[in-house]
This record gives C-alpha cells, sequence and structure tokens, in this order.
C-alpha cells in the first residue's frame, strides 16, 4: 500500500495528493505519470507528476474528480493507502533553452506544468504562462506558476481577471507583440488543438501534453494509440508529448469520446469541456 501524506482541495472537484512512493520520487522527471489504483476492484487510471520530494520520498499528483475512479480516490484519506502507484512512466519532457516559450495550461494541468516550467527557467528560457479558468472561484496554481515564471496571464470566461474569454486571445497578443520560440499546452483536447492551430500560421513549435484512454501505461494493450503525422504512437510509451502541429486531433476527440453517455451520433467534442 502507498501511503497518503496530505490531501488538498485545490478548487472545486480538484485535488492534490502527496503520496508516499520513495522508489518513484528518486527516479521522476517533468513531464512522467504514475498510474494508480485505489483498490484490488479499482481500474488504473494515469495521473501526471505534479511534484516529488526525493529526500522526503513523496509524489504529488493532481486530479479532477469527475467519476467514479477518482471519486473512490478522493475519498482516501491522509493517512490510509492506496493499492497501486506505477511509474514513473512516458517520456520525460524535452527541455532545452529555447528563448521565450508559452505555457497554455488549464484545469488539473495547471498544477501539473509546474515540473516543466521549472525546468525550461533551469535552462535558462523566459516563460510566459497563460492560465484559463472558467471563473475565479475556479482559478488555481496561479501564484505557485507566479513563483516561477516570467509572467502570468490569467483568462477567465466571468471577467474576473484582466482577460475576458478564451486563452486564444492572449496567446495571438503575447505573439504579435514578441519573438516566441516555442509553445507548450497541457489541458482539454479542444484547447490544445486551437492552440495548435493559432502557432501553426506563425510556424511556431508547439508541443502538447495528450491525455488519450490509457489502461496499462507500458505500450502493451494499445488504448492510448494517437495518429501522429500519419503515423501510429502510443502515448504512454512515446509521449505523451508531441509535435501538436502533426497530431490528428478528429480521431483523438473521437477516441475520447468511445465510453461517454452520449447514445447518438459520436461528436468530436472533448469530454472536459462543458465549461468551456
Amino acid at each position: 500500500m502507498y501511503q497518503i501524506l496530505s490531501a488538498e482541495t485545490l478548487a472545486p472537484n480538484i485535488h492534490q495528493y502527496r503520496i508516499l512512493a520513495p522508489r518513484i520520487a528518486r527516479k521522476a522527471k517533468p513531464g512522467q505519470f504514475v498510474i494508480v489504483m485505489v483498490d484490488e476492484k479499482g481500474e488504473r487510471i494515469p495521473l501526471t507528476i505534479a511534484d516529488w520530494d526525493a529526500s522526503e520520498g513523496s509524489v504529488t499528483v493532481v486530479f479532477n474528480e469527475v467519476g467514479k475512479t477518482t471519486h473512490k480516490l478522493a475519498s482516501v484519506k491522509p493517512g490510509d493507502g492506496i493499492l497501486s502507484f506505477t511509474g514513473p512512466l512516458g517520456l520525460p519532457a524535452h527541455v532545452d533553452k529555447f528563448g521565450t516559450v508559452v505555457c497554455v495550461v488549464a484545469g488539473y494541468s495547471t498544477a501539473t506544468c509546474a515540473p516543466i516550467i521549472k525546468a525550461l527557467k533551469a535552462a535558462g528560457n523566459r516563460v510566459i504562462v497563460i492560465i484559463r479558468a472558467p471563473s475565479k472561484d475556479t482559478l488555481f496554481g496561479d501564484e505557485q506558476l507566479g513563483a516561477i515564471a516570467d509572467r502570468v496571464i490569467i483568462s477567465t470566461g466571468d471577467g474576473s481577471f484582466e482577460c475576458v474569454g478564451f486563452v486564444l486571445d492572449p496567446l495571438k497578443d503575447v505573439i504579435q507583440k514578441e519573438k516566441v520560440d516555442r509553445v507548450f499546452t497541457a489541458g482539454p483536447v479542444c484547447m490544445m488543438k486551437l492552440v495548435a492551430n493559432t502557432t501553426k500560421p506563425f510556424k511556431i513549435p508547439t508541443i502538447a501534453s495528450l491525455n488519450p484512454i490509457m489502461v496499462d501505461g507500458t505500450g502493451m494493450c494499445g488504448c492510448c494509440r494517437v495518429n501522429i503525422g500519419g503515423e501510429t504512437k502510443f502515448a504512454c510509451v512515446d509521449g505523451p508529448e508531441f509535435d501538436a502541429h502533426k497530431v490528428d486531433w478528429a480521431s483523438l476527440m473521437a477516441r475520447r469520446c468511445t465510453y461517454s453517455d452520449d447514445t447518438g451520433p459520436v461528436k468530436y467534442r472533448c469530454l472536459n469541456c462543458a465549461q468551456w
């Protein structure tokens, strides 16, 4: 069993857990993930590593409580344990000295992108973060990322901050005002797709952290296959980061809707995007 050291609610239905997992904490790299099973009857779910402390032996994950498994995970209290915590899995984020990097994030990815932003800063980059939240009440992570990045822009749908609406307007504004050398995006699929469409005309290399349906996390089940530039890749072993301009977004959206409650014709929409 893997002990829960602490549990915190960051925003409505968004939870942060610190879990005792010394072997994972010693090997974790920015951009990697773990596979979690709450108990012997539970399903396996992937969660991005949001932080780790090798000296303490702890690993931090953030998740959105949206279904049966995440609801069960949210009910586990500090001092209790979960059955399985496997990792680190996936390829680490590619970090180099690019120049100016814009990170566009939303949802629980706002917290999980912190290790990548730290690594980008350590490599000598100027980092601008654009955070999208539906409202001030659902915003989190801005103070944490503000302490790391050079600039944080917050976009909300209710006008609680300087930018109103979607993330594309502040992204376009930054691109038009200064030279952007790279864009990283993580969050709902539809948002990442629109970010990719925005940066493509400017030929700005853009990396998306994909979140397809995943089961085993080791490349054996094939559930997380994605189409990248006409080639089949597995997000668990070839990713989770991919060239956003080569992603077949329509097929990714369709596969994520496989288990939707919608019994009508498949609509290519992101299951996370009702709030957008």
